[in-house]
């Protein structure tokens, strides 16, 4: 499945878009927290690794996930209240690593959240992706999943998967490769995750949510991966069972219009972003542009609309 490489200049415009805090990524009122950070890339990857912990991994850590917390935390949209939530259970710096009594209990995308934050806080470009992995186990699955992409002055956009900087985490996985120098053939962003299947280069269902219930596996689920991705592109971070727009429920669902409209917004959405397309696309096809009004798809409260901050 081969793979473009992203772009090794950047505009000032695309820096500027990329470096301004978004509604879901801004520190609002806990701004002052950030002050001590530091402004290594990976240094800020673990910073945010240790404030987390994935709510599938208290076994890794020896840890019981209070049930309320699986309930509540993962369904925190924005990094304000993110902190608030760690800062109300361990008030010490946020470069103080968190026992797992003291974390937030989140999802992958909250942990690439948080460093997304951190990172254009320090003037670092820096947005979320949205794609699948094929890391987490070793039968060729491609398992949903968000990482942080990340500018490198000399070799341009990197992907950063601040989840594997945990050494618990790391030798769980053995994935061997640098987490802040992902390789672009394990980790698949969403439009090229498309393009392959399209091409007949991937099989669709060996991509999705890897669960006992099959149904979130198909290439209707890579659909609704890139419109999250083109989404995040465009500084809207939403949770990952956020849904709206045009889509479907299955692979049966899944008509001609909606093929060409994936196939066009897959075009943006590889590793080499079109940028400027991106933002047309986003802004101007009531399918893709994340409206006010979102359905959130809680797997433990139970399907809700949520009317997201201006």
């Amino acid at each position: 499945m081969p793979s473009t490489m992203p772009s090794t200049s950047l505009t000032p415009e695309v820096a500027e878009f990329y470096t301004t805090q978004s509604v879901f990524s801004a520190p609002g009122a806990l701004t002052p927290r950030y002050a001590a950070l530091p402004t290594d890339p990976a240094e800020l990857a673990r910073t945010a690794r240790d404030l987390v912990i994935h709510r599938l991994e208290g076994e890794a850590f020896g840890h019981t996930i209070p049930e309320d917390r699986l309930h509540h935390d993962a369904e925190t949209r924005y990094t304000d209240d993110i902190l608030r939530i760690i800062t109300d259970r361990n008030d010490a710096p946020l470069t103080e690593p968190r026992a797992p009594a003291d974390r937030f209990v989140g999802v992958c995308r909250d942990i690439a959240l948080l460093h997304c934050s951190f990172l254009r806080h320090a003037g670092v470009p820096a947005r979320l992706r949205s794609g699948f992995a094929d890391y987490f186990g070793t039968d060729g699955f491609h398992d949903d999943h968000v990482v942080t992409e990340y500018w490198d002055a000399r070799r341009g956009w990197l992907l950063a998967d601040a989840e594997l900087t945990d050494p618990t985490i790391a030798a769980r996985y053995a994935a061997p490769f640098d987490p802040m120098d992902v390789p672009r053939d394990r980790f698949l962003v969403a439009g090229a995750a498309w393009r392959a299947i399209r091409a007949g280069e991937a099989d669709p269902k060996t991509f999705g949510l890897r669960i006992p219930d099959a149904s979130l596996i198909g290439l209707w689920f890579v659909a609704g991966n890139v419109r999250l991705d083109l989404a995040a592109l465009n500084r809207t971070e939403t949770l990952l069972w956020d849904v709206w727009g045009a889509g479907a429920d299955d692979d049966a669902g899944m008509t001609d219009a909606l093929h060409a409209l994936y196939d066009e917004a897959s075009e943006v959405t590889g590793d080499d972003v079109r940028f400027a397309a991106a933002r047309r696309l986003f802004l101007e096809n009531e399918g893709l542009r994340t409206p006010r009004t979102v359905r959130c798809l809680a797997a433990f409260d139970g399907p809700h609309d949520v009317t997201l901050r201006g």
